[in-house]
């Protein structure tokens, strides 16, 4: 053995150097293997080349600098021209739906900033992609080209009516979300192809899985969603609008429960979206839901692991000056997760018009083992305010948590 001790000594010496290289040559290595390992191979997305193309892809190159920082949490941020990468999760979600294969010849609607194309690109042979926005268009050709990916073809225009010249195509992807499916991407859609879309009223949408059967779609619900407004007239013609002026909670009661399609989604709680390790519970005699006869319920044992719901809102803060933001929360055996905000609370986020951060405010953090208990605060609302996410759930935390009557009022001053 000790004759053998420098061979060994010099193999881990060559291995240290290697490692090093490689952080070197990408410092962001360690943050994406994290980002699949803990967020999105826990949240459900098994696909194992799926999982290898978000390792590869350089999410930062695809962002503003002043976002790198937050480039590999799982989160939408902003790029611009009110539009936002899709999260790491959604997109390889989206990624696995789809079910790539090396001969697909892909068309996506809406480029945004490129990554969803960047991380289909070794995936399938060719991908085709429109950007209605000249100037993320223009900026997305630019970085797919500056990284080489060489089977990706981009171009500006309404993505909605297809790319006739390069139909007919094995697979449609859309990160953009209409009120129904655009007749031109069914008819581009070869027979037998698969249609990736969310479709569903501004905040309110649901992601379906398509096929096309002798020239029909048939569809699969995979999960609720929230993509941001398009741009042109498909968003401002919308038959059903949202009212910035009088922001509510859809369904804060939890008494609306999943029928049809839905019904079969886990995790699936009707107005709500990217729901984690909840379901309904009906409140029974000796333990009754505090409002009504429903209330959702939160539980995780792995320190870390994704337990919530989402919810986006209209709000316009030249009209809304206050909000009171209320709900009734329960917990037992709650212990804080691995971060100090990996706790559970209620808190909406509010946005500017350009998806800016303007401030997250909540209710808790709640902690330990306590019975029912109604909480409210005020809120000011910035005049800038133009959307809100509300978050309701254990956020990291172990242990279990009980939410009911969760609601938002505007309020005058």
């Amino acid at each position: 053995m000790t004759c053998c001790a420098p061979r060994y000594i010099a193999a881990a010496l060559i291995l240290l150097l290697w490692t090093a290289n490689d952080v070197a040559a990408d410092p962001f290595q360690a943050a994406r293997d994290k980002l699949v390992d803990e967020r999105i191979a826990t949240a459900g997305v098994v696909d194992t080349r799926v999982l290898d193309a978000i390792r590869r892809t350089p999410r930062h190159e695809f962002i503003p600098r002043s976002q790198w920082p937050r480039a590999y949490y799982d989160m939408a941020l902003p790029i611009g021209h009110s539009q936002t990468i899709s999260s790491p999760f959604i997109v390889a979600s989206m990624t696995e739906a789809l079910q790539p294969q090396a001969t697909d010849k892909v068309l996506e609607i809406g480029t945004g900033s490129g990554y969803q194309a960047a991380v289909l690109s070794p995936l399938v042979q060719h991908v085709y992609t429109i950007e209605i926005v000249p100037e993320l268009g223009e900026q997305a050709t630019a970085t797919l080209a500056k990284l080489d990916y060489e089977n990706v073809s981009t171009r500006v225009g309404d993505g909605f009516q297809g790319w006739p010249s390069a139909a007919p195509f094995d697979k449609i992807i859309v990160t953009c979300s209409p009120e129904s499916v655009p007749v031109p991407l069914v008819e581009q859609l070869r027979d037998g192809g698969v249609m990736i879309i969310p479709v569903g009223e501004r905040y309110q949408q649901t992601l379906f899985r398509m096929v096309k059967v002798d020239g029909k779609l048939q569809r699969e619900a995979l999960r609720p969603t929230l993509f941001v407004p398009m741009t042109g007239a498909a968003e401002n013609n919308r038959s059903v609008l949202p009212d910035p002026k009088h922001p509510v909670a859809v369904n804060g009661n939890f008494e609306s429960r999943p029928a049809g399609d839905e019904s079969k989604l886990v995790d699936f709680v009707p107005g709500w979206y990217y729901g984690r390790q909840v379901f309904q519970v009906t409140g029974k005699s000796p333990d009754p839901a505090p409002e009504g006869n429903e209330y959702v319920r939160f539980q995780n044992e792995t320190p870390g692991r994704n337990s919530h719901l989402l919810q986006g809102i209209a709000i316009d803060g030249r009209a809304v000056s206050q909000l009171r933001l209320s709900g009734h929360v329960r917990t037992e055996s709650i212990e804080k997760g691995p971060s100090n905000d990996a706790m559970p609370m209620i808190a909406i986020s509010l946005y500017d018009e350009l998806r800016r951060d303007l401030g997250t405010f909540h209710l808790g953090p709640f902690r330990g083992t306590r019975p029912w208990r109604e909480h409210n605060r005020l809120i000011r609302v910035p005049i800038t305010a133009r959307e809100a996410i509300l978050r309701v759930g254990l956020f990291g935390a172990t242990g279990k948590a009980d939410f009911d009557d969760v609601q938002i009022e505007a309020v005058d001053r």
